[in-house]
């Protein structure tokens, strides 16, 4: 699984029906409200690299209410959830 984190940049009087259109984009597994840099912060996940252009530039930037949009794309993924699973060999915990 191929993941970019997109900052984006909205109209500001429009930044809940943007999160919502951009939550039911192909790709788009998760948006946040956010405060800071950006307004949104929207996770893309695809099956191929060159899926995420698509993603990005055909459809979020596309979409009304978009400004500006700013990608990361992740090497690779830390978790605490990762780690727990990875160390986890089906003990019950010892409280």
């Amino acid at each position: 699984m191929n993941t970019a984190i997109v900052h984006i940049d909205c109209a500001t009087d429009s930044i809940p029906e943007v999160a919502e259109a951009l939550a039911a984009l192909d790709g788009v597994s998760e948006v946040y409200s956010v405060a800071g840099g950006a307004d949104l912060i929207a996770i893309v996940r695809v099956a191929r690299f060159d899926d995420i252009a698509e993603v990005i530039a055909g459809r979020v930037s596309k979409t009304p209410g978009v400004v500006n949009t700013e990608t990361y794309v992740a090497f690779r993924a830390y978790s605490k959830h990762d780690l727990e699973d990875a160390f986890a060999i089906g003990l019950p915990d010892a409280d």
